[in-house]
């Protein structure tokens, strides 16, 4: 799920710059979800980094094959048992950890086989969702989350407080957080209440002892 359509710097996607401000030059990224392959075209050209999509959507496989992007139609529901341990420095993958069956499982293959996992998500917590939800009396939407219940692809919607509690549950660690507003803007305060005003929620992780 892409909770913002508008390009930014490069014509890449806000949220997807910000992730590639994350990578490091040369580096080895599997970017899960990968969409039209656009962050891996970006890194590729810009960072030199060697990358690979995964992704089930037939015409977005088209799409990342015509950016010139190793990609393989693969649902993540299967698992990724086919990759082995360590084999990328960076697993990446863009608001879409909601829409899997089990994501705790993937999150612990993602820091299997990844140094590093970079993580996207909307937060589910934030002040509008819970004034919308107490004053409505319905399941709310948003335009990080623009979805009704009856038709959304999220399935396993979380708050920062409930991803935090899992990582320190999996003993993983949070290298890194950032949290903006649904145009991928940020301001001081939320660093402060990260819970109540961060409306998308990003995080680099690495694999605990």
């Amino acid at each position: 799920m892409n909770t913002l359509s508008t390009p930014t710097r490069d014509g890449l996607r806000a949220d997807l710059a910000l992730i590639s401000d994350w990578i490091a030059p040369g580096t080895r990224v599997l970017d899960l979800g990968c969409g039209n392959g656009a962050l891996l075209a970006h890194l590729e050209a810009t960072k030199n980094v060697r990358g690979y999509g995964l992704e089930i959507d037939p015409d977005n496989v088209i799409a990342s094959i015509a950016a010139g992007v190793n990609v393989l139609q693969l649902d993540l529901d299967a698992g990724l048992g086919q990759f082995e341990d360590d084999s990328f420095d960076y697993v990446v993958m863009s608001s879409a950890i909601q829409e899997v069956q089990q994501p705790h499982v993937l999150i612990d293959e993602m820091l299997r086989i990844g140094r590093d996992s970079i993580v996207t998500f909307p937060n589910f917590a934030h002040w509008r969702m819970r004034l919308s939800l107490s004053w409505y009396g319905v399941m709310p939407s948003s335009r990080a989350l623009p979805n009704r219940w009856y038709n959304t692809p999220n399935i396993h919607l979380c708050t920062v407080r409930d991803f935090e509690q899992l990582c320190a549950t999996k003993r993983v660690e949070i290298v890194r957080r950032h949290f903006v507003n649904h145009a991928h803007r940020a301001h001081a305060a939320m660093r402060l209440a990260p819970n109540l005003l961060g409306e998308i929620a990003l995080y680099q992780l690495r694999g605990g002892n």
